[in-house]
């Protein structure tokens, strides 16, 4: 695996790229937010995930955004779509880049969400949501954000869907990349419920046949960083189990 660490993609932010060893011949890249609750996190730490993805021939690229107390809604959005932007102009630098893929964590699943469903933060640095060949969004809230509402003076515990919320947008695009949603069963308090809810959303909107839902049994994103009885990146087989049912012959 190669390593690329603090890339800068604007000023100030930056990104730390793995690649798998052969990138020359050609690689996916798998853009990578983390959690924290938009004001805690870091984009370090994913070696545990990005070294199994490598060697399967997907890179990962960990994305570092403005946060609170510092930044605005929508400020972290707005970086993360310069992020991916970055990436898709960079890539040949590396190798002969194939597909883009867009996920995250908890408040990085949002921000996956926030990219894949309101075209605005993608037009707005000359791409659209669909350019990404799939999603992988982990745990997100897909009402608005409960650290929006509390940052705007808001009661964290309401379910708003406004355009702070991914679901405001469900039904307005006829078309979707494919996506895979990450929940646990013992997840935070509601957002099992509310990630079925935006998942039949979708397909109220005929979207079914190109959404995944993975149901995970453990405590809210513990998987991600989690290594199973035989060693193995349990986030890592997640995501290459919903790659293979996407491109099966690839």
């Amino acid at each position: 695996m190669k390593e690329f660490l603090d890339v800068e993609y604007k000023e100030g932010l930056q990104i730390d790229i793995y690649l798998p060893d052969n990138c020359e011949d050609g690689y996916d890249v798998f853009v990578y937010f983390h959690g924290g609750g938009l004001e805690k996190g870091s984009r370090r730490g994913t070696k545990v995930f990005a070294q199994p993805l490598c060697e399967k021939g997907v890179g990962v690229a960990s994305v570092e955004y403005r946060m609170y107390p510092d930044a605005k809604f929508p400020d972290f959005i707005e970086d993360c779509a310069e992020a991916v932007a970055y990436l898709k102009a960079h890539a040949g630098e590396y190798g002969k880049l194939r597909r883009i893929f867009v996920g995250g964590s908890s408040a990085g699943g949002y921000l996956s969400m926030m990219l894949c469903f309101d075209r605005r933060y993608f037009e707005a640095v000359g791409m659209k949501p669909t350019d990404i060949a799939g999603y992988i969004h982990d745990a997100g809230q897909p009402t608005a954000h409960f650290n929006v509402l509390k940052m705007e003076g808001e009661d964290s515990r309401r379910v708003i869907v406004d355009e702070r919320a991914p679901m405001y947008f469900v039904g307005m695009d006829a078309e979707y990349s494919p996506m895979l949603f990450i929940v646990s069963d013992e997840d935070m308090f509601a957002r099992y419920e509310q990630t079925l809810l935006m998942v039949k959303t979708l397909e109220h909107f005929g979207h079914k046949e190109n959404v995944y839902l993975s149901l995970q049994h453990s405590k809210h994103c513990k998987y991600v960083f989690k290594r199973d009885d035989d060693g193995e990146s349990v986030f890592a087989n997640i995501i290459l189990s919903f790659l293979d049912k996407v491109f099966p012959e690839e």
